[in-house]
């Protein structure tokens, strides 16, 4: 069992930014990683973190969203830059034992991740 709690969500403008924080405890995941869905929208991946560090972003984040993980604290983070309003969903943790860890096969898997609650963000023009 893996289990993720998120925290962070926020309204924020266009242009702003926001850190998002999935607190980890249980079995160590070797593939971690960020989805959002908006409303009407598929769950989309966003970004994922692999246990040696390896990282990779949906073309829709890349050069503006940065995740990371503080292996002491035991704590995801992603971090926004320049948010706009399709930026504007629920933010879901995700965690797998993929090898290797991309944020394509994390959704791939989506139907044995294990997931957290999710935290709102909303981005105003």
């Amino acid at each position: 069992q893996v289990q993720l709690v998120e925290s962070g969500g926020d309204s924020v403008q266009a242009g702003g930014s926001l850190r998002l924080s999935c607190a980890i405890s249980g079995y160590t995941a070797s593939c971690l990683g960020w989805f959002r869905q908006a409303p009407g929208k598929e769950r989309e991946g966003v970004a994922a973190f692999g246990s040696y560090g390896e990282t990779s972003y949906a073309d829709s984040v890349k050069g503006r969203f940065t995740i990371s993980k503080d292996n002491a604290k035991n704590t995801l983070y992603l971090e926004m830059n320049s948010l706009k309003p399709e930026d504007t969903a629920m933010y879901y943790c995700a965690a797998n034992f993929l090898r290797p860890c991309t944020v394509v096969r994390l959704h791939d898997a989506t139907r044995t991740n294990y997931w957290g609650q999710g935290t709102q963000v909303t981005v105003s023009s």
